[in-house]
């Protein structure tokens, strides 16, 4: 079975992006594109939401042919191209797009036939409100939260509309010299 694995930027007060989206105050490193290549490696599915995808479908299909593309660009655009892309969505059109399965009803049911198929990980990069529709629903088996040397005070939250009781196992955690701290939990199955 496939694990979903949720990955986001979370500010110490616990919000993901600003008001309007922002997300200029996320610290990453080196040492962070490096993390996430050994976690890319480990996955062959990427999930999005719809703003989040169109964002990632702008830039990394052609991030890698840069003349000015970093270590980190080129491996994530090759990584980026090769995977299946799950979207979110109520607008997007399926049959437009390349090694993209668009899910507009049906989440729960959709979303465990496609981890019950073989294959590595499933990592939802971002996307907070498609985020909260999948932990409505209980469906999420790891989180890395990266925790921000940042408070907000206000924005988009990590966690919204909870309905039940997650328990939750700590993994791991990981310090960034950008003064990042990674926090792996696992979900624990009742």
């Amino acid at each position: 079975m496939r694990n979903l694995v949720f990955f986001m930027h979370a500010s110490l007060d616990g919000f993901v992006a600003g008001l309007n989206g922002e997300m200029n105050w996320i610290k990453v490193d080196d040492s962070m594109f490096d993390f996430v290549a050994t976690m890319t490696a480990q996955a062959d599915a990427a999930l999005y939401g719809r703003v989040t995808y169109e964002m990632m479908q702008s830039y990394w299909p052609k991030a890698g042919e840069s003349p000015n593309a970093s270590k980190h660009d080129i491996e994530h655009s090759a990584w980026y191209n090769q995977v299946s892309k799950i979207v979110l969505s109520k607008t997007l059109n399926e049959k437009e797009l390349n090694n993209t399965i668009v899910i507009s009803e049906g989440l729960a049911d959709k979303i465990n036939e496609i981890k019950n198929q073989e294959g590595k990980n499933i990592l939802i990069f971002g996307s907070p409100r498609a985020s909260h529709s999948l932990l409505q629903e209980g469906l999420v088996d790891e989180f890395w939260v990266f925790v921000n040397p940042i408070l907000l005070g206000k924005g988009i939250p990590l966690f919204k509309n909870i309905l039940e009781t997650t328990q939750l196992k700590l993994v791991e955690s990981i310090t960034f010299s950008c003064g990042v701290i990674a926090l792996h939990y696992e979900t624990i199955r009742r």
